[in-house]
């Protein structure tokens, strides 16, 4: 199969990536490379000035013998010189790409529209394997500049046995099973290292359990340490089984191929010497020829070996994500309203994971107006926070749509849409930087803005935490960091709410259990003043959504959603909903009386 510039896929990804190497650095990586090829030919030389060097002592002429001492000691000094030159040139290029391919990936990563590649193991395995090969991708250049290198000192090499006779070519036709063996063998390990990725991500997973902080207090109560340890042994045995038995396999072939490699070297020897009669010059030559010939064919071939990894570990993977990036890349151009006037529809909408048969939603039809405060109840796994990621726009419908006055969601592009979007989530990240910038992030063009931190700090209800902290909106959190406050995971969750609100009119303010750390008063105060806020004017033109397990909050709401079984069991307002006697009245009713 050919990529579409007409390479085999393989050849392709390493042009592509070639190609960017370029692209960081258009001035270091040819110099690095011309080095990596002027450092070759001094080397593979000596073997001549070591034949010229004989003939001159046995043959008495001392302009020959001078000639080649000097010779050989220009070569030594030239292939020294031109080695730590080219190596710190090399290292000076290596130090400046892999900036830039860690910044590609991670870019290419945080750039596709949805979050699929996020949650489907497949995807997180390969994506797992690129992380760890992307610190050693820059090796790609390295190698392929010293395989280059490498080519051109056995170009010469061979050139000079030939010289002594046509069938000393023979010694790179054997060769032949060494470099197919090095070519076959990273692909063999490759595949292995795929099928005990799972595996591996577990194991790693399971070692950052037994020694990172947050989960060390329940690790100690619960006395799971060893148990961890055990299980991730078990887990990395079990990843490391197939890539083994790939190793040993593999390995008994190379080991032929290179015992092949070494009895042709010995008959060369025999050959030259008592068959051609040549003269000792010759005989000097071709032995010292020939054992750089196999140290140059088994550096060559390990280069080929690791060049190969990388290319088919780091290259062909990058060359995915690039591509996965590049078919995700949203055809839709229409922009967003400015405030909602029709509001959001969700008409026949259906949706089940990638690679799951669980629908999720079923049918969905629903109607948000403008200005008003939507809450969504529902069991766990009742579909409360799919609906929102479909609402943000995270992953497309698998049927029916979502129209934002009237135009489908999917003509949106998506980053104008997100741009129009705020919220707080429960499953908020913990962003160690300064408050200030913890805050806000929610509206990064207003990341410097003291007054609109400040104001979504006092939204939020988050002005305690500030007060607590020594150096206000200044001080650094996170315990880690010279410096950093450690705050609870209460006062984490009230920066996340801020950092939430940071965005003064979205069109979509999502809150999926954003105060499930707090207690049901706090969590009602803010919430009743919020909603009061928006239905006054402030949220004029936008929709609030909320996810709480807590009635005592979305009976504020002005439409209630309630979910079951994939499928929309009621809507309503609180007082209609609570007059049906249906679900919500029964779930209503089994908190309220706990509260009596």
């Amino acid at each position: 199969m050919s990529s579409s510039n007409g390479l085999p896929p393989a050849f392709s990804s390493m042009w592509r990536a070639l190609k960017r190497g370029y692209q960081a650095e258009p001035l270091l990586l040819p110099v690095a490379f011309g080095f990596s090829l002027l450092s070759a030919v001094p080397d593979a030389l000596i073997a001549l000035w070591l034949k010229f060097l004989a003939d001159g002592v046995l043959g008495h002429n001392r302009r020959l013998a001078l000639a080649s001492s000097i010779g050989l000691g220009v070569s030594a000094v030239a292939t020294w010189f031109l080695r730590v030159t080219s190596d710190r040139v090399q290292r000076r290029f290596r130090d400046r790409v892999t900036i830039a391919l860690e910044s590609h990936v991670a870019k290419l990563q945080a750039s596709v529209a949805t979050i699929e590649h996020h949650e489907r193991p497949e995807y997180l395995d390969r994506l797992s394997v690129l992380r760890n090969q992307v610190f050693v991708l820059d090796h790609m250049y390295m190698s392929l500049f010293s395989t280059c290198g490498w080519f051109l000192r056995l170009g010469v090499t061979l050139a000079l046995l030939v010289s002594i006779h046509p069938a000393l070519a023979l010694l790179a036709v054997f060769a032949l099973p060494a470099v197919l063996a090095s070519a076959w063998r990273p692909g063999v390990e490759r595949t292995a290292e795929e099928r005990g990725a799972a595996a591996n991500r577990l194991a790693r997973h399971l070692f950052d359990l037994a020694t990172t902080a947050s989960p060390g207090k329940e690790v100690r109560v619960t006395r799971i340490g060893n148990g961890l340890a055990e299980r991730r042994r078990a887990a990395w045995e079990r990843s490391f089984a197939p890539v083994a038995a790939a190793r040993w396999s593999s390995g008994a072939w190379y080991a032929v191929a290179w015992g092949i490699v070494g009895l042709t070297y010995v008959a060369a020897v025999v050959f030259v010497s008592s068959v051609l009669k040549a003269t000792p010059g010759q005989v000097l030559l071709v032995l010292a020829a020939g054992a750089r010939l196999s140290a140059y064919l088994g550096a060559t071939v390990g280069e080929i070996g690791f060049l190969r990894g990388i290319w088919l570990d780091g290259s062909i993977r990058l060359a995915w994500l690039e591509d996965y990036a590049a078919s995700l890349v949203p055809k839709a151009a229409e922009p967003p309203p400015e405030a909602l006037r029709e509001g959001i529809r969700v008409e026949h909408l259906s949706f089940s994971y990638p690679g799951a048969e669980r629908i999720v939603l079923e049918d969905v039809n629903l109607h948000f107006r403008p200005g008003s405060v939507v809450a969504i109840v529902g069991e766990n796994g009742a579909g409360k926070t799919t609906l929102v990621k479909l609402l943000c726009g995270l992953y497309p419908p698998s049927s029916g749509r979502i129209l934002v006055d009237g135009i489908d969601l999917q003509r949106i592009a998506p980053d104008k849409w997100r741009s129009r979007l705020s919220g707080a989530f429960q499953d908020f990240f913990k962003f160690e930087f300064q408050a200030r910038h913890t805050v806000g992030l929610g509206d990064l063009p207003r990341l410097e803005d003291g007054r609109a931190v400040t104001a979504a700090v006092g939204r939020a209800g988050a002005g305690d935490v500030i007060e607590h902290l020594a150096q206000g909106l200044e001080t650094q959190l996170g315990p880690t960091w010279p410096g950093g406050a450690e705050i609870s995971f209460g006062q984490w969750q009230k920066l996340a709410l801020a950092r939430g609100f940071m965005r003064a009119r979205p069109l979509v303010l999502v809150l999926d259990e954003p105060t499930a750390a707090l207690d049901a008063e706090t969590e009602h105060a803010l919430f009743e003043r919020y909603a009061e806020a928006a239905r006054q004017g402030d949220g004029a033109g936008s929709i609030t959504i909320l996810i709480s397990h807590r009635f005592s909050t979305v009976r504020m709401a002005d439409f209630i959603v309630v979910l079951d079984g994939a499928r929309v069991a009621e809507t309503g307002t609180h007082d209609e909903l609570l007059a049906k006697r249906g679900q919500y009245s029964d779930l209503y009713q089994i908190q309220a009386a706990a509260y009596r």
